[in-house]
Order: C-alpha cells, then sequence, then structure tokens
C-alpha cells in the first residue's frame, strides 16, 4: 500500500509549551486510522499541522507523496474534513449548505449537483433537503456536517470525533457510512472518545500522550503490547478482605480488588486462570454469584500505557 500520510519528527510548540515532541506518524492508502490520545495529547495539534493550517518548528509532512504547506491547494481538494464541531451555515438549507461546501472544490455546475445529490443520498437527508439547521435533531445534524466534508469526493478525509452526542442509532449509521466510504477508496484518519467505535471499524491505531507516539498497531498488536491478559469479575456479597493477598500468590495475576460487592482479578496471559479462582473460593466456602470473564480491551490497552482515561475532561 502506498503512504498517504508520512510525519517525521515534528515540533511544534505553544511557547514553553511542547505540543508535539519529534512525533512520527505514517497512514497508507486504505486505511482506518484512529488517533487516540487523552485530552492535550497533540490531537488536534497533529490534525492541524497535516492540514496546513498551522506551523510548526521543525520535521516534514507529506500527503500523497507531496511536502504539505498551507498553498498546496491541489493536494487540499483532495481532502476532506468532519471537525468535532458542527460547522454549517445556520441560514442555509441542508441542500444549500452541501452545495455550498462541495462547490469549493467542484466548479462544475452538472458535476457538483450529481455530488450534493449522491451526498444527500449517502446520509440519508432526503427528506430533510429544504430544512435548515436549526430544524434537524442532533444526529441528522452530524450527517449534514459529514455530508458537507466528503461530498466533493476526497482520498483523505479526517473525522474528529463525529459521532459525539448522538443517539445510538444515528452513531450506527454514522459508523456505517464511514466504512462505506472506506470501501468505496477513501482513506480515513478517524478520532474518537468512545473506544468501542475505535475496535469495531480502525484497521490501524496509534496512541499518543504528551505530544508522543507511544504505540502503534492493530487492536491485536496494541493488547499483545501489555500485561493484561484476562479481566475476571465475581458478585461477592460478603467477602472477606484478607484473601486478596493470597489471591494475588495465585499464577497469572495481575491485580485484585473488591469494589461494589464485586471481586476484580485482572490476570496477565494464561490459561485455566477462572477455574483456579473458583476453586480458591470453593475451598474458603465464600459464596458468590454472577461470574463474569472477558479479554482486554483497547480501554485497558489505554488506560495501561498513558495512565489516563480517555474520557478524562470530557
Amino acid at each position: 500500500m502506498e503512504t498517504v500520510i508520512k510525519v517525521e519528527n515534528l515540533l511544534k510548540r505553544y511557547n514553553e509549551l511542547i505540543a508535539l515532541d519529534n512525533f512520527n506518524l505514517e497512514v497508507k492508502e486504505g486505511e482506518i486510522f484512529g488517533l487516540l490520545g487523552p485530552n492535550g495529547s497533540g490531537k488536534s495539534t497533529t490534525i492541524s499541522c497535516i492540514l496546513g493550517l498551522l506551523k510548526y518548528d521543525k520535521g516534514n509532512i507529506e500527503v500523497f507523496g507531496k511536502k504539505m504547506s498551507p498553498y498546496e491547494y491541489d493536494i487540499k481538494r483532495q481532502i476532506g474534513v468532519v471537525m468535532q464541531n458542527v460547522a454549517v451555515f445556520d441560514e442555509l438549507t441542508v441542500y444549500e449548505n452541501i452545495d455550498y461546501f462541495c462547490g469549493l472544490y467542484i466548479k462544475d455546475r452538472s458535476l457538483r449537483k450529481q455530488y450534493v445529490k449522491e451526498a444527500i443520498d449517502f446520509v440519508n437527508l432526503g427528506d430533510f433537503e429544504k430544512f435548515v439547521p436549526q430544524k434537524l435533531s442532533g444526529g441528522l445534524l452530524r450527517r449534514l456536517n459529514i455530508a458537507c466534508g466528503i461530498a466533493h469526493k476526497p482520498k483523505l478525509i479526517f473525522m474528529d470525533e463525529p459521532t459525539v452526542a448522538v443517539d445510538p442509532q444515528s452513531r450506527n449509521n454514522i459508523l456505517e457510512g464511514i466504512k462505506k466510504l472506506n470501501s468505496d477508496g477513501a482513506t480515513i484518519v478517524y478520532t474518537s472518545h468512545y473506544m468501542e467505535e475505535v475496535e469495531k471499524i480502525c484497521t490501524r491505531i496509534a496512541i499518543m500522550d504528551k505530544g508522543k507516539n507511544l504505540a502503534i498497531g492493530t487492536k491485536e498488536e496494541l493488547k499483545n503490547m501489555i500485561n493484561l491478559g484476562e479481566n475476571v469479575s465475581i458478585e461477592i456479597l460478603d467477602f472477606d478482605e484478607k484473601y486478596i493477598q493470597d489471591i494475588k500468590k495465585l499464577p497469572n495475576v495481575y491485580s485484585v480488588e473488591y469494589v461494589n460487592k464485586n471481586l476484580h482479578v485482572k490476570y496477565t496471559k494464561g490459561q485455566r486462570n477462572l477455574i483456579e479462582l473458583l476453586d480458591f473460593l470453593r475451598e474458603r466456602n465464600v459464596e458468590f454469584g454472577h461470574v463474569y470473564s472477558e479479554l482486554p480491551t483497547l480501554d485497558d490497552v489505554f488506560l495501561e500505557i498513558t495512565g489516563k482515561e480517555l474520557r478524562d475532561g470530557e
């Protein structure tokens, strides 16, 4: 696959604050690339630099194999941007908004009309063409925002939190739309605070913090980078916490805590973990209820690598 975005040793300062610290990134053609990081990690700064919207102190950025600058309009015509904050004109209708943003790139009226119609159909806004944004629900407004960003059929699309504050049905429609854009040939850079979305649609993921790229890979590769293997939760109404130290001595145990009448045991890699834990409890006549066991999630990976919850500050 060809390289669509290549960022090398990017340094960006805001006075004494280092927003990007020799940051490196490479996105391949055809990927849905997840860019994750806690608030203040440098995600927005990275995207702004790649788009040529922000000057940086040192480093190199290439998009489609060409050095990116604020004046590379031939490159920018091939890029679509869907930002977290909805950016449409309140006084224009759905159709007029999409037509305006598409017209920034497509001057041929006949072709633009075709593209606008296709964008409206893509986000299922055909029944709302004459509505102004104030008349749309949150989910429909998000879909309008997406249509405005992708109507000109860009090869590279940046999507920053496109599903924030929408209902589950709208979120699912948006995610399916993103996968359709990708299957039609678009490379997508995607940021989200919803880890389940990232796990569902992203082919590769970068975790960044304090302006650095801490880890990169598929979700399976990222999960293999951490010690965590299995999470076990057991409902126990009456648990003597003196047993915690004994449980910590069981094979492969990573951490143990008893919170809100539930025993939580995290393991490193291993087999028969749950069986040995249940045997331990039975031998001590500890009565327990529901038992849950799950493999590590992307949330677990993120928390171990950065030490922070992704939703901090949200």
